[in-house]
């Protein structure tokens, strides 16, 4: 069958208009549920997605509940049976074909995730770049997943094959809207499965025109369907009997939640948490590169991402290089070089941890309380808390703004001990010339992923992203070959065709 014969019917949303920053609206975000838009069954309620750069709806969110779920489970149900039999190449052509999309339609895409996230362009096309990337390995997929066959006695021989789940679903957040579903997305369609997607009611907009050019890559109705809403949606995820696998991005809290309230219904989950991620600065550590890094990873994106520096523990006489990471980063202009945080409650948060430090005795030597890059939106320059003690709360508690703790540190040892207290185990660290000093800390330090020299070390395709402890709830990776491990079971197949002379346990 065809894909173009499976189809739906290309939906009208149509392209987001905006070339710069200059506010522009757009359309309300509704529910992508069997190949069509439709408004929620039984909910009335109505919610604006903000412009965060100026504190004014562009759209507006139209919340599902539990029945939008059931809705979009049946749907999916239906279309899974027949997507499952397509022959996994053929699946991964559509990937193929939505590749070209996205990468015809980036600046757009760019812009789209500019405006309803807040990112400046750049940060918003490398999240868009980066969303390509995780569909180029789900375009490699069907050479990955070959089934490994051996013979294991004479005349029988045993093979793996990976099979579908059936319908799954994924729940993704305000931070990367665009890019959190592709971590998620080509594995499990190309895993033969149908998907469900819940974005984050805060950031619809640029997941309306992947489901658009879902459609025009050639996927069949049903396959992806999306499902606008909050918390009782989530929860109806979580409890639907339909749904076997959960994929979850968020805070730690939530991420809890999720992974246990899925688990109970017998349902596969990974859910990935917040983050308190340590830099380790030693005197040895390149002054340039080390200055640049630093302050690309604290102020990038706003601080709103997971992988985004929280602490910078300075081991012995680093003054040098902190003054140069001050001096980098007071050059930073928001508005241009900088984002706005999503929402006026997430700016009142970050300010409030700045606030308690003073209070504890730090020292601000870098404040962006004041930064108003444009009225009305939600702004946080970059700053840096120096002075602080492990104990006081914008040390330990993720703040997700453009702030780093500095901690003054006698030795590595000290360092390490610090890192590892944290109950968080997403990202860590190190700066250095040295290589022993860069194997002692990547052999020690409690995190999922390490950095030499790179404060974001954010895995690339096709190793996976996930991180330990309290960041992540589940076993595995989210991205990568573990990502469609998690979407898909082994079939483990024992075949023989003559009768034996010999005979073995086996005959």
């Amino acid at each position: 069958m065809s894909a173009a014969a499976t189809a739906a019917t290309t939906p009208a949303i149509g392209p987001f208009s905006a070339k710069n920053d200059e506010f522009t609206p757009f359309t309300t975000a509704r529910h992508w549920i069997g190949g069509k838009w439709c408004d929620p069954a039984t909910s009335r309620a109505v919610q604006d997605v903000l412009n965060p750069r100026y504190g004014k709806p562009l759209a507006q969110v139209r919340m599902g509940g539990a029945d939008d779920v059931d809705l979009a489970a049946q749907a999916a149900a239906r279309a899974a049976r027949s997507w499952g039999e397509w022959p996994i190449r053929e699946r991964a052509h559509v990937l193929y074909r939505l590749r070209e999309l996205m990468v015809r339609n980036i600046d757009e895409l760019a812009w789209l995730v500019s405006h309803e996230n807040g990112k400046i362009f750049g940060e918003a096309k490398a999240e868009v770049e980066k969303g390509i990337e995780c569909v180029e390995y789900g375009c490699s997929l069907p050479n990955l997943a070959a089934g490994n066959q051996l013979e294991v006695s004479r005349g029988v021989a045993c093979e793996v094959a990976y099979a579908p789940l059936g319908v799954v679903a994924g729940v993704t957040p305000f931070n990367f809207p665009f890019m959190v579903p592709l971590w998620m997305l080509p594995q499990a369609l190309v895993g033969g499965n149908a998907f469900i997607l819940k974005p984050s009611e805060r950031v619809p907009l640029s997941t309306l025109r992947l489901a658009e050019m879902l459609v025009e890559a050639g996927l069949p109705a049903g396959v992806f369907n999306m499902v606008q809403g909050g918390r009782d949606v989530v929860e109806a995820i979580c409890d639907h009997p339909t749904i076997k696998a959960v994929g979850f991005v968020g805070s730690t809290k939530v991420a809890k939640l999720v992974y246990g309230r899925a688990s109970t219904h017998g349902k596969r989950a990974l859910c990935l948490g917040g983050a308190k991620n340590h830099l380790i600065v030693v005197p040895d550590a390149d002054l340039e590169l080390t200055a640049e890094n630093v302050v690309a990873s604290f102020t990038g994106c706003a601080g709103q991402r997971c992988m985004a520096a929280s602490v910078l523990l300075a081991v012995g006489k680093v003054d040098h290089i902190l003054d140069a990471v001050r001096a980098r980063a007071a050059k930073i202009t928001p508005g241009k070089d900088l984002g706005p945080v999503t929402t006026q409650a997430a700016r009142d948060r970050i300010t409030g941890y700045i606030d308690g430090a003073e209070k504890a005795g730090a020292k601000i030597v870098l404040d962006g309380r004041k930064a108003d890059a444009v009225a009305g939106g939600y702004w946080v320059g970059p700053t840096i808390i120096d002075h602080c003690t492990p104990e006081m709360a914008c040390a330990r508690e993720e703040i997700f703004g453009p702030v780093i703790s500095i901690v003054r540190v006698p030795n590595l040892d000290a360092a390490i001990e610090i890192e590892n207290a944290s109950p968080y185990g997403n990202a860590s660290s190190v700066y250095t010339s040295s290589g022993d000093i860069a194997r002692r800390v990547m052999e020690r330090v409690e995190a999922g992923m390490c950095g030499v020299n790179i404060g974001v070390p954010v895995p690339r395709e096709p190793f996976g992203f996930g991180g330990w402890n309290d960041s992540c709830f589940g076993h595995g990776n989210i991205t990568g070959w573990d990502g469609y491990r998690f979407w898909t079971r082994q079939r483990k197949i024992t075949s023989k065709w003559a009768l034996q002379r010999d005979q073995t346990w086996m005959s």
